[in-house]
C-alpha cells in the first residue's frame, strides 16, 4: 500500500480509537461473564486479593487462591464458600418459585475453589504450583498478578535481600506466573491476564525506590506482553493493567500528603479501588487508573520539565509522603528488636 495513503488509514483509526474510547466513557459496556471459569489470583490471603477473590465467586468463577500465607488463603477460601453456598441457595428459591425441582435449578457450573501455598518470589515454586494446579483443577482462563509487598526503608538504609524480595514479588513473579499459563492461553485463542500494579508504577515519590522500580517494571512487562498479543493477533486473549493510588489496606500505613489536600485526596477504600477494577476486567478495558485524576498526574509528569514537576510534588506534599510511613516501620522494627532482646 503506498504509503501515504497508509498514513491516512492510520490516522483515520486513531482517531476512531478515540470515538470508541469516548463512547465507552458516556455509555458503560456490557459486562462479560466469567461463571464457570477458572481465575487464579496470587496474594489471595489479604488486602485487593481477598477483595478479588470475592468479587469474581460472586460472579460464579472457579476461583484458585494464592498466598505464602497458608492460614489466611484459607480463611479467603472459606468467605468463596459461604458466597457459593448463597449463590446455590437463590437458585433452589428462584427454581422453587417458579416451578422446577430442585435438580433443575442448582448452579450450572462447578462452583469450587481451590487453595495453593506459594512463595511467588521463587521461580521453581510458582512452576511447581502452576503444574500442580493445571493437573488438578485445569487450564486457567483469568491470571490476576496481585501478590505485593514494600519493606519501608530507605535506599541506604534497606538490606539488600528486603530490595530483592520487593523486586521478585512485585515485578520477577509476573514473568514466572504468564510463563506458566499463558502457553494454554495461547492455544485457546482465549484468557485475561491483569497486573494490579500502582500510581507508583506511573509516577514516583521519595524514599520508596525498591517498590517504585519493581512496580514500573510490572507495568512495562505488562505493556510489553499486551502489544506481544497484539503483534501474534490473538485477540481472544485480553489484558487489564490496575493502577490505583494509594489504597488504604495498611501496607502504607502512615503516609500523609498535605493536610489541606488529604482531604479532596483520601486514600482509596479497598472495596471501591477492586470494584472499579472488575469493571474494567469484565469490560475488557486495557487500563485503570483509579481515581481519575491518576491519568492527568501521568500526563502532566510526561510533558512538564522535571523541576515543574518537583514544585507541584513539594505544593501537594507528596515529595515527602513516604517519610511518615518508613519512620513507623522503623520504629516498629526497633521496638520488636527490643522484645527479641528481652
Amino acid at each position: 500500500m503506498n504509503i501515504i495513503l497508509e498514513f491516512f488509514v492510520v490516522t483515520f483509526k486513531v482517531l476512531w480509537a478515540f470515538v470508541v474510547a469516548a463512547a465507552k466513557w458516556l455509555m458503560r459496556p456490557k459486562e462479560k461473564s466469567v461463571a464457570g471459569q477458572v481465575c487464579l489470583i496470587t496474594g489471595a490471603g489479604s488486602g485487593l486479593g481477598r477483595l478479588f477473590a470475592l468479587e469474581f465467586a460472586r460472579r460464579r468463577a472457579r476461583l484458585v487462591l494464592w498466598d505464602i500465607n497458608t492460614q489466611s488463603n484459607e480463611e479467603t477460601a472459606g468467605m468463596v464458600r459461604h458466597i457459593y453456598r448463597e449463590i446455590s441457595e437463590e437458585a433452589v428459591v428462584a427454581a422453587q418459585k417458579a416451578g422446577h425441582g430442585e435438580e433443575e435449578v442448582l448452579p450450572p457450573y462447578n462452583l469450587q475453589v481451590h487453595t495453593y501455598t506459594c512463595d511467588v518470589s521463587n521461580r521453581e515454586n510458582v512452576y511447581k504450583t502452576a503444574e500442580r494446579v493445571c493437573k488438578e483443577v485445569g487450564e486457567i482462563s483469568v491470571l490476576v498478578n496481585n501478590a505485593g509487598v514494600v519493606s519501608g526503608h530507605h535506599l541506604l538504609e534497606c538490606p539488600d535481600e528486603l530490595i530483592e524480595r520487593t523486586m521478585m514479588v512485585n515485578c520477577h513473579a509476573h514473568f514466572w506466573t504468564t510463563k506458566a499459563f499463558l502457553p494454554k492461553m495461547l492455544e485457546l485463542n482465549h484468557g485475561h491476564i491483569v497486573t494490579v500494579a500502582s500510581s507508583l508504577g506511573l509516577f514516583s515519590t521519595a524514599g520508596v525506590e525498591d517498590y517504585c522500580a519493581s512496580k514500573f517494571g510490572a507495568v512495562g512487562f505488562h505493556e510489553s506482553l499486551s502489544h506481544e498479543l497484539k503483534a501474534a493477533e490473538k485477540d481472544g486473549i485480553k489484558t487489564t493493567l490496575v493502577c490505583p493510588y494509594l489504597v488504604d489496606t495498611g501496607m502504607f500505613r502512615g503516609c500523609r500528603i498535605r493536610k489541606e489536600i488529604e482531604s479532596f485526596l483520601p486514600p482509596l477504600k479497598p472495596d471501591y479501588c477492586v470494584k472499579q477494577a472488575m469493571r474494567a476486567i469484565l469490560t475488557d478495558q486495557p487500563m485503570i487508573c483509579t481515581p481519575r485524576l491518576m491519568y492527568i498526574v501521568t500526563f502532566m509528569k510526561s510533558i512538564l520539565p522535571f523541576e515543574a514537576v518537583v514544585c507541584m510534588y513539594r505544593f501537594l506534599g507528596a515529595d515527602k509522603c513516604m517519610y511518615p510511613f518508613i519512620a513507623q516501620r522503623k520504629q516498629a522494627t526497633n521496638n520488636n528488636e527490643a522484645k527479641n532482646e528481652i
